[in-house]
């Protein structure tokens, strides 16, 4: 489902970026993040203030039919977008599939398949090559169900293949930066949308879990491309004072550029 292959950036090219529901109402520094990245690659950048909700819990709870309209009317304020980015593989792979399906028109489904993202866009138009920064943090990557095992972002464990997974090839690009490899390395943290709201035991039991393993292998920060399950490790780290934070991989990045940019500077006054 994803797409890895690369191609080169066409010039000028109009980006929307959407951004999730949740995301703009508890995470909007992680929205700011991408649209300064994607703007830093050259990008021109569209971010229209109407865009709501994909519709995904809407559908994960049997609604599918009634959540079309949502995602009618994201499709049209994203239709003269080249491309639309977003920092949720889980709200791409839901729009991915609803394009799938029977009732949308063929136009619909062409915009739903020209959502990516994050992660796709900074592979698919090589602009991995041209990232450069800079960390000392010491992060672990959270390789969140949708984006692993729905996107295919890397290869799960399961599988028993060594395969790439290409979130942590932009976190290898951070020049200083230590990656921490945990005992499970893809382990599902229990939020699940709904599921975390109907089996809320279990939900928070792998949870602590999924902390636990992160803490004791001397993670300081949990990085991930799902602000959702970050969402779902941060209630827990908060309510149990645990000593480690949450970030978007794309704050990651935006922060090791800007970084690098003042180490430059720092060094060009010399």
């Amino acid at each position: 489902m994803c797409y890895r292959h690369q191609t080169e950036i066409p010039l000028f090219m109009k980006v929307g970026l959407f951004i999730p529901c949740y995301v703009d109402q508890f995470y909007p520094q992680v929205g700011k993040a991408t649209f300064r990245l994607l703007q830093h690659f050259g990008m021109q950048v569209s971010v229209p203030l109407q865009q709501t909700c994909c519709g995904q819990p809407m559908a994960n709870s049997g609604f599918e039919c009634e959540s079309v309209k949502t995602l009618q009317h994201q499709f049209s304020l994203f239709a003269d977008c080249e491309y639309i980015v977003a920092p949720s593989a889980s709200c791409i792979m839901h729009i991915r599939e609803m394009g799938e399906k029977d009732y949308l028109s063929p136009e619909d489904k062409a915009i739903a398949h020209r959502f990516l993202d994050f992660t796709e866009f900074m592979h698919r138009f090589k602009l991995i090559d041209q990232y450069e920064g800079q960390s000392q943090a010491k992060v672990v990557l959270h390789k969140s169900c949708h984006g692993l095992r729905g996107m295919g972002l890397g290869q799960c464990s399961e599988s028993m293949t060594p395969a790439d997974n290409l979130q942590l090839e932009l976190l290898k690009k951070v020049e200083g930066i230590q990656m921490i490899t945990p005992n499970r390395a893809d382990e599902c943290c229990g939020f699940g949308g709904t599921f975390a709201v109907s089996e809320e035991a279990i939900s928070v039991r792998m949870g602590r879990d999924r902390l636990q393993d992160y803490i004791s292998s001397g993670a300081e920060i949990i990085t991930s491309g799902d602000m959702s399950c970050m969402m779902h490790l941060e209630g827990i780290i908060k309510r149990e004072k645990l000593p480690v934070k949450v970030k978007h991989l794309a704050e990651i990045l935006f922060e090791s550029v800007h970084l690098h940019k003042k180490q430059a500077q720092h060094v060009a006054s010399y």
